[in-house]
């Protein structure tokens, strides 16, 4: 049982990171990541939201009726993350000014729904806690490096420290939008590399059809997104 435990924390980590493996977040991780500074912030933010959200979709799996469980879903995730926006407001002004709209924005990040739906709703709270826990460690170390990067590429700095800029002229580029692209791609290009050093599957599809776990989504056969899912499913329930 503890090596179990330990496999669902590890998971995020590295086997289904959800920036690099799972391609999950990808709008907050290119929109935040201009110094590493955001990064560990949306980071925690939404590790917060994870574990969080997850403890208490776990208590309450066999209470939600199955029809409404996505809104009952958002409802919950969307809680915790207003008492986390007016936490980082009253203690790290300086965070909330540079993360933005994309700190309340944690209500509709597809990887707290998705864990919700994939795993919280169907296993026991210490499993859903270690999982989200997991997920957001492998979020927030992802959303730093790439962070990092840009800020030495594109400011000379890391964590407002000089680092090359003094003698290297900075490259700005990389704090823009084509800088970001260019970052992740480098990143996924690295993570894939890795993985097939391993014998793993390599990352070829956006969202659901690359996630490993799509079969507890009952998305064996079809590259049918998780949005598309629900959509259906919501639909299908009016």
């Amino acid at each position: 049982m503890k090596n179990k435990n330990l496999g669902y924390f590890t998971n995020g980590l590295i086997n289904e990171n959800p920036v690099l493996r799972l391609v999950l977040g990808t709008c907050p991780t290119l929109a935040v990541t201009t110094a590493a500074i955001n990064g560990i912030g949306m980071g925690l933010a939404a590790t917060a939201v994870l574990v969080c959200s997850n403890a208490a979709i776990s208590l309450l799996r066999n209470i939600i009726p199955d029809k409404v469980r996505i809104p009952a879903f958002i409802t919950i995730i969307a809680g915790f993350v207003s008492v986390v926006q007016m936490l980082v407001k009253a203690f790290a002004p300086s965070i909330d000014k540079s993360l933005g709209i994309y700190l309340p924005l944690i209500v509709v990040n597809c990887i707290i729904l998705a864990r919700a739906e994939m795993f919280a709703s169907k296993n026991p709270v210490l499993p859903s806690i270690l999982d989200g826990l997991g997920m957001g460690i492998g979020f927030t170390a992802t959303i730093t490096l790439m962070g990092a990067i840009r800020e030495i590429l594109g400011a000379g700095t890391v964590f407002s420290l000089p680092v090359t800029s003094q003698f290297i002229s900075p490259m700005i580029i990389f704090l823009l939008p084509p800088g970001g692209f260019f970052i992740f791609g480098i990143l996924v290009a690295v993570s894939n590399a890795l993985a097939k050093r391993k014998g793993k599957d390599i990352v070829m599809h956006l969202g659901c059809e690359n996630c490993p776990s799509r079969g507890a989504c009952n998305l064996k056969d079809t590259p049918e997104s998780c949005d598309e899912k629900i959509i259906k499913e919501a639909t299908v329930n009016e």
